[in-house]
């Protein structure tokens, strides 16, 4: 389900109106938004000192849409879309970004698919163009079909053979088990071999249009331009564009997501045994995200944290720790990881919980907080003098959140944060029964579960 939502922060139009634009100044570059024919966004951010642009096609939609007989189209259809439209070979597609230096690939999540390139200034005629053909007249020809289900199969096989990929995998399942959130993004091996192109097809006229794109630029652009590329785009395409139509509306939170908790032990002829212990997060539009965010780090965000310092420093259990955080419209995860010998893990899984429990029944001190702070705002600008990341950062505000803040509103929120409300997120989300899922060697399998019964037998 969607529904209108309107941005918060600074004062853009909502999702589904139709007002032709709106311009501010943020972070001293100049933010844009205009609504074309047929409702297709186009989001700028003018930065007129770097020599790039990056531009970014959206839709919102991701592996959480499909249904379950189709689990893997989304990811499927972004790898056919650069294999050739009406007017380009693959091979055409990837010459014009290589002659100009540039790069292009694509991204699916669970929430939303992106395409994205990243050019020269003078070359982002080109990548608009190249871009809105591959976004709006693909082929998806059959062979291309057949060829691409062999390379997404091996894809597929690549993670399944990596066992902290397929704990990650395996604890997502778990926790939101039960909600469309919970499938994998690429698929299975046997959803793969089975979808059809008439599937295919069907995916791609019913989420690639008019409405449901949205086209994100940030560098040394002039915003008229972009959306006259864009529009001229569609136009080639025949889409139908019809003035003053609304954009879609964006997706509502509208269900619980949460599985009961419990301890899945996954077998693999592997060195490592692979934990992750945690369980439920917060949603994207969560004012505890900024906290969960500092607790996360303070428990395992980096060399300082408690789980490096203790497992690996103090102990030497383990190579590598850390905790993690992922947030959707409805809530999120939180876990920890940890990968040591099998014959460690039960001293490391005790590690793991003991430190949860302490962030959550302990006040952290005033070093870890400032610690934490200036680690995760130092990070965050770093990151943010990237034209790819405001590309980004555009389309996530847009499709995803409906929320654009500055980059000094969001360090301010987080620097605001205190170490009661660090407790009390971790107090809420790290008590009672965690999840716990291991891949590794059938004894440290056994050992994890005779040490850690599953919650309530």
């Amino acid at each position: 389900m969607r529904h209108s939502a309107p941005w918060s922060v600074v004062p853009l139009p909502s999702g589904t109106s139709a007002d032709p634009g709106l311009s501010l100044t943020q972070d001293g570059a100049l933010i844009r938004r205009t609504i074309l024919p047929g409702g297709i966004r186009v989001l700028t951010e003018d930065i007129p000192s770097t020599r790039s642009v990056a531009l970014g096609a959206w839709v919102a939609v991701g592996s959480r849409d499909e249904a379950d007989e189709h689990a893997g189209a989304t990811h499927f259809l972004e790898h056919l879309l650069f294999k050739g439209t009406v007017t380009r070979t693959a091979y055409d597609i990837a010459a014009a970004f290589d002659a100009v230096g540039g790069e292009a690939n694509a991204a699916t999540a669970k929430n939303y698919t992106c395409y994205w390139a990243r050019v020269l200034d003078a070359d982002l005629p080109l990548a608009t163009e190249v871009l809105l053909d591959m976004v709006t007249s693909s082929v998806l020809d059959p062979a291309d079909v057949e060829t691409e289900r062999e390379v997404i199969l091996e894809e597929l096989a690549m993670a399944l053979d990596d066992p902290a990929d397929l704990a990650h995998e395996r604890f997502t399942e778990t926790v939101l088990a039960g909600h469309p959130l919970a499938r994998p993004i690429g698929g299975t091996p046997e959803s793969i071999a089975a979808l059809s192109r008439d599937a295919m097809v069907t995916h791609y006229r019913a989420h690639y249009a008019p409405a449901e794109l949205v086209v994100t630029a940030a560098g040394n652009l002039a915003h008229d331009a972009v959306c006259d590329a864009v529009l001229a785009g569609a136009r080639t395409a025949g889409w139908a564009l019809v003035d003053g139509a609304s954009p879609a509306a964006r997706r509502a939170a509208d269900s619980a997501i949460y599985a009961p908790a419990t301890t899945l032990a996954v077998p693999r002829a592997t060195e490592q045994a692979h934990l992750i212990l945690g369980g439920r997060g917060t949603s994207n539009a969560d004012p505890r995200r900024f906290a969960l965010a500092v607790a996360s780090t303070i428990l395992g965000g980096g060399m300082s944290s408690r789980l490096f310092q203790e497992i690996r420093e103090k102990r030497g259990l383990a190579y590598n720790t850390y905790s993690f955080t992922a947030a959707y419209a409805e809530g999120g995860i939180l876990g920890t990881y940890a990968a040591c010998a099998p014959g460690k893990v039960t001293a490391v899984l005790d590690v793991l919980a003991a430190e949860m429990a302490r962030l959550a029944e302990e006040p952290v001190s005033g070093e870890e907080l400032r610690r934490a702070i200036g680690q995760i705002c130092g990070n965050f600008v770093l990151g943010s003098e990237d034209t790819g990341a405001r590309m980004t950062r555009l389309g996530l505000a847009e499709v995803v959140t409906g929320r654009l803040l500055s980059v000094e509103e969001t360090l301010a929120l987080y620097r605001a944060v205190t170490a009661d409300e660090v407790q009390a997120v971790a107090a809420d989300l790290l008590t009672g029964e965690p999840t716990l899922v291991v891949v590794g060697p059938e004894r440290a399998c056994a050992a994890v579960e005779a040490h850690w019964p599953r919650p309530g037998r």
